[in-house]
């Protein structure tokens, strides 16, 4: 125990810490007592809350995490006893809890013992309950970050550059949702989990890829984002050890993540893929990547999406220089990619390793072939990607206005920058030639 100024901010600081990895579990366990999630966050926020007044005072617990978990379920037995329902669950949870009050050292570890053994299932249940499919993808989101992220409101904005009352919006209307359609705190089963499951995974890609790749804003990238989304995709692995795409997804994430260091310049500017400098990918990230696709092999059947992305990752991992890539292999796997998950925009990742693989007049017929495409029509990378290939076949005037129309779409300040430098030298070089090949 500790009166001191620095006592009190190394107690602030512990609380901060594991309310970032704790409260997932410490929502999960009270949600499985009032079977709503909106109401299970409250409690949770309320134990915190008394975490912030008595630990500065009284110390940090020896298992601070079964402290909040105690504390936020005395709440819940109390709100159980006020509103005179779950009997039944009064009775089972609350001996322990009633014996003493659990902000006490004692109380909490008496509460720990009493506790069940199920809290993986009850964070299992927390992630579909959270990413159904009665909420919106925008609100499933900022729900996920909140409640398996331990976001609070103002970073979900910060990292999404919306105002924090859009992002505190799109959480109440999820929870009012998920009450409105009374949604059980349950996992679902059968061809229902595998649409949930999907849900779920998209979610967690989202969050990454946003942190991979801004959408908008001064930044290339937000590796705090990045982070969020590998530790939510490693908790989802570990609860589901048997799901292939669970751990495609894990995969894929490892691998990308690995590059983090080498996508930026001093400068914060973007280098691309084929520019970068390979010794600054992550090996442990990559190893880690690898040995998440061999877990997804290891689980049987067809590899899903997740899984082929992250196969086409593990190309580029393996290659020490970008010459060395296997671009026929990943063309390949683009193709087999998309007859699992047709989209537009695997065909115009597939029109990028068809160039690298056989040339780029055979990748730019694919291009071509994708620019009626209503999916594409506000999509920057469609001319960024079509420009690219005009320059290599030396069309340096048009491949500047692709550039140009390109940088006009990004909503990315960095990446803008480094479309309109591209368009500029296709400009020079243009000049140089005496206008098209």
């Amino acid at each position: 125990m500790t009166g001191t100024a620095s006592g009190s901010d190394d107690a602030r600081r512990a609380i901060d810490a594991v309310w970032r990895i704790e409260s997932a579990r410490v929502i999960a366990a009270v949600a499985r007592v009032v079977r709503d999630v909106g109401v299970a966050e409250e409690l949770a926020q309320d134990a915190l809350v008394a975490a912030l007044e008595q630990w500065p005072r009284d110390g940090v617990p020896a298992n601070p995490g079964a402290w909040l978990t105690a504390a936020a379920k005395h709440r819940a037995i109390d709100l159980v006893r006020r509103k005179e329902v779950f009997a039944r669950k009064l009775e089972e949870l609350g001996h322990a809890l009633e014996a003493r009050p659990p902000e006490s050292e004692a109380g909490f570890a008496a509460a720990e013992a009493a506790a069940d053994d199920d809290i993986e299932d009850d964070l299992l249940r927390l992630v579909f309950t959270a990413c159904h499919p009665v909420v919106s993808t925008e609100a499933r989101v900022a729900l996920t970050l909140r409640l398996l992220g331990g976001l609070t409101t103002a970073e979900i904005a910060r990292a999404f550059l919306v105002p924090e009352a859009t992002v505190a919006q799109r959480i109440v209307r999820a929870k009012r949702n998920l009450a409105k359609a009374e949604v059980p705190f349950e996992q679902p089963q059968g061809p229902d989990r595998v649409e949930r499951l999907s849900s779920v995974l998209e979610v967690i890609y989202l969050v990454f890829n946003e942190g991979y790749s801004a959408t908008a804003g001064d930044d290339w990238m937000r590796p705090a984002l990045c982070e969020d989304a590998l530790r939510l995709g490693r908790l989802l692995a570990g609860l589901m050890p048997k799901e292939p795409e669970v751990h495609g997804l894990v995969a894929l994430m490892e691998i990308q993540a690995s590059r983090a260091a080498a996508r930026t310049g001093p400068d914060g500017q973007p280098v691309l893929l084929v520019d970068q400098d390979r010794r600054r990918w992550d090996r442990l990230l990559i190893r880690r990547g690898f040995a998440a696709l061999a877990r997804s092999d290891a689980a049987g059947g067809p590899p899903g999406p997740y899984a082929l992305q992250a196969a086409i990752a593990a190309c580029h991992a393996q290659a020490a220089r970008v010459q060395d890539t296997d671009w026929r292999r990943i063309a390949d796997l683009y193709g087999v990619l998309a007859l699992r998950a047709p989209s537009p925009v695997v065909e115009l990742n597939r029109a990028v390793a068809v160039t690298m693989a056989y040339g780029p007049q055979e990748g730019l017929a694919v291009v071509d072939r994708l620019t009626d495409e209503p999916a594409l029509r506000e999509y920057h990378l469609l001319p960024s990607v079509r420009g690219d290939l005009l320059e290599r076949l030396g069309r340096h005037d048009e491949a500047r206005t692709e550039f140009l129309r390109a940088a006009g779409l990004t909503r990315n300040e960095r990446e803008r920058a480094l479309l309109l430098g591209r368009a500029s030298a296709a400009q020079t070089r243009g000049g140089e030639s005496g206008g098209p090949a």
